[in-house]
């Protein structure tokens, strides 16, 4: 009874060719021993493949019932456009957190305008609001962080001062740091699913009490002046 009571997702990585996008779905649909999915994406944008061809393949996959809703990752508001002159799609994963803020002159107001709900990954800034880590720390060489400029260094310690300091006002209003990070992007209607892993269900509860938090003019104006 399980396949009842959970929304399933998948992208296509890679190919966005026709018969790249159809072996993707056969390969999930068998992986995961089900008949449909209830969202397919395209993981990101790749001019190699055009994008009328591969909208229309999302689309017939839609038709034939092996996915219920169909959406683009990572693309911007122009690329959004495009894609929308061939077939009208649900969603568009994009990275959003407190640190990454790019998509907030124009994507989100697009998508807002057109009904297209942004599932935020990234949220936590893979890890610079978790406060977990402490400038000194090191990442193992398997880590992508260890070659990331914003994980080393001085600007390693700058992004950890920063967060100690939302850190600060988290606990003023009764959240850690990461359910501020989480409410923080649920503010906005347009956010419609925040992609957080967990990895035990105490992870998963400390989520859990992000959920319908508010925030007052004054705090969020407070978290503007101290990002």
């Amino acid at each position: 009874g399980y396949r009842e009571h959970c929304f399933l997702a998948t992208k296509v990585s890679g190919n966005y060719s026709r018969e790249g996008i159809i072996s993707a779905m056969e390969n999930s649909l068998r992986a995961l021993d089900v008949e449909y999915v209830d969202l397919y994406q395209i993981h990101g944008w790749t001019p190699q493949y055009p994008t009328e061809e591969s909208m229309e393949t999302m689309t017939r996959l839609q038709e034939e019932g092996k996915t219920c809703y169909i959406g683009v990752s990572n693309f911007n508001a122009a690329q959004m456009q495009q894609a929308l002159q061939t077939a009208r799609f649900q969603s568009n994963p994009s990275r959003y957190n407190l640190f990454d803020r790019q998509i907030e002159a124009e994507d989100i107001p697009f998508c807002g305008r057109e009904g297209i709900g942004i599932l935020a990954h990234s949220p936590l800034a893979k890890g610079l609001l978790t406060g977990k880590y402490t400038s000194t720390h090191t990442f193992p060489a398997d880590d992508e962080r260890s070659g990331f400029p914003r994980f080393q260094g001085e600007l390693f310690a700058r992004y950890l001062a920063v967060a100690d300091r939302l850190k600060e006002m988290a606990l003023d209003k009764g959240l850690s740091l990461i359910q501020l990070a989480i409410a923080w992007l649920l503010r906005l209607p347009t956010i419609t699913c925040v992609l957080v892993g967990a990895k035990n269900v105490g992870q998963v509860e400390e989520h859990l009490g992000a959920v319908g938090v508010a925030f007052s003019d004054d705090e969020l104006v407070c978290i503007e002046e101290i990002l």
